[in-house]
């Protein structure tokens, strides 16, 4: 199982990423470890999850989120995450996971 996810970061920006293990790669950005961005800008709240029915898929949404959308949009795709705006990504691959926060993950209560 795959994950795309959006983080809100200190400084008012998103970072997004993927994962085949959610809890792990939080804990990373919150120690950061987790990358570049998250290591300058630490993570403040887990702002989007989807669940991605392969690598290929959540590869695809990843990429889709990071160079295609502006901040804007990014906050309604935060706001709504069932309606993403990709016509060219099949939705059945995609499902939001709503309710997760970044603080169930780093306590370890996420579990797909």
């Amino acid at each position: 199982m795959y994950y795309v996810y959006m983080i809100l970061c200190r400084g008012g920006g998103y970072y997004t990423g993927l994962t085949n293990d959610l809890c792990h790669r939080m804990r990373a950005h919150a120690a950061g470890k987790g990358g570049r961005y998250t290591h300058a800008h630490p993570p403040l709240a887990l702002a989007a999850l989807w669940r991605c029915a392969h690598e290929t898929a959540a590869r695809r949404l990843e990429y889709a989120i990071k160079k295609r959308l502006r901040r804007r949009e990014k906050e309604s795709l935060i706001a709504h995450p069932d309606a993403l705006p990709f016509a060219n990504l099949p939705h059945e691959d995609y499902r939001s996971v709503p309710g997760v926060t970044l603080a169930d993950c780093l306590e370890g209560r996420f579990h797909d």
